[in-house]
């Protein structure tokens, strides 16, 4: 396995990857670097954002929901994008430079459905071929994604080896990236793998944290005291944070806890896991005696996004196990006090903003509400009882 030799995100990052990749990967490296700052593509990014993704996504004072928790509470609705969530921003963005850069095809893995979901809009928006790979298990919990993925006209390929999920669905892309570098743009979901995509993904998602900067500002004259968003991989909440990260705001994020941290049926790297390498990058990852689950598909992941696990290792960021049950309790607050149904996802997000409030260290909270719950109905209405 080669290694560049050069990690971005100080001792985390890297190119940990079979040799024959490194060329690619260099190539990638440099159309992103070349063709991304340029005046026309940023126009067309900008563009297709505003008219065919939905944004400007608004800024939401939850005013019920703060009341019952104790603090100032503002959502960043990102749930509201074409779509269902903020993966639309990065899809746009990487079929775009899939585009310039020649490539005919795309592929993705996804765990929740919602990045092939947002990669399959894409790919029909640029006629580009468009092939997902998701695991078995996801498959299975997911089954509105796949059918709109599929509606969309790309291949959903179904990954049963290993766990059969979102760790498995990314080892496969990888492998099909390998053997079709000449034509195909993988389009990775998040600030995860080998450079350039952990910077890349947070390019194209930096602007939300640049709306909800502004719009905080035009609303209370402030800045939030605090931060808040789910991690998985981690692109919403380093879309959320970038635009933040040299200003007084504490950054928290909040992991799929699982059945708990100190237990060993979890998401959580940051909070309990160790440094290794991971789908070609140097990270924080889930211990090999832990059974990696989240209620969530989106964070039900090993590992996470390098700059975050330099963040932890700096203390910018202070990122919490939220367990299942914690998650739940927030789904269904939110859309009991303001009729916003979350994504199982960002339910932690609400969930790590309950305990910011009950704490009382920070008045105001800017939580990234990153999609909605139309794709976890089932599950809840399985697992909440709502006697």
């Amino acid at each position: 396995m080669a290694d560049s030799g050069e990690h971005e995100f100080g001792e985390f990052g890297g190119q940990y990857v079979p040799e024959p990749l490194l060329e690619p990967l260099g190539e990638l490296a440099g159309a992103f670097e070349e063709i991304v700052p340029t005046a026309a593509f940023q126009a067309e990014f900008r563009a297709v954002l505003e008219e065919y993704a939905g944004r400007p996504t608004p800024l939401f004072h939850a005013a019920n929901l703060g009341e019952a928790y104790g603090a100032d509470i503002y959502l960043k609705r990102e749930d509201l994008l074409h779509g269902g969530a903020h993966k639309i921003n990065n899809c746009v963005g990487q079929a775009l430079l899939a585009r310039e850069a020649g490539k005919e095809r795309l592929i993705a893995e996804t765990g929740a459905g919602q990045h092939g979901t947002a990669t399959a809009m894409a790919g029909a928006l640029f006629d580009l071929d468009t092939e997902i790979y998701m695991g078995t298990k996801d498959v299975e919990r997911q089954k509105m994604n796949v059918f709109r993925m599929r509606l969309m006209g790309a291949e959903v390929n179904e990954v049963t080896r290993g766990g059969a999920g979102l760790a498995d669905a990314v080892d496969a892309a990888l492998e099909d990236f390998a053997g079709n570098v000449d034509d195909t743009h993988y389009l990775v979901g998040s600030v995860v793998g080998p450079d350039p995509f952990p910077r890349m993904v947070r390019e194209f998602q930096s602007v939300i944290g640049e709306e909800a900067r502004e719009q905080f500002l035009d609303r209370t004259d402030d800045l939030p005291d605090a931060c808040a968003a789910c991690v998985g991989g981690g692109s919403n909440a380093m879309g959320l944070f970038d635009e933040f990260r040299d200003d007084p705001v504490a950054f928290y994020g909040g992991e799929g806890g699982g059945e708990g941290p100190d237990s060993t049926s979890h998401a959580a790297p940051l909070s309990a896991g160790s440094e290794d390498v991971l789908h070609g990058m140097r990270t924080r990852v889930i211990d090999d005696d832990v059974d990696v689950h989240s209620v969530s598909a989106g964070l039900d992941y090993p590992g996470v996004g390098p700059e975050h696990a330099m963040f932890r290792a700096a203390g910018r960021c202070e990122y919490r196990a939220i367990t299942d049950e914690e998650a739940l309790a927030a789904f269904r607050d939110l859309a009991e006090l303001e009729g916003i149904i979350p994504a199982l996802e960002t339910a932690h997000a609400v969930a790590l903003a309950g305990q910011l409030a009950d704490e009382g260290d920070h008045d105001s909270i800017l939580v990234n509400l990153s999609g909605r719950g139309d794709k976890d109905m089932q599950q809840a209405a399985e697992l909440l009882s709502l006697d």
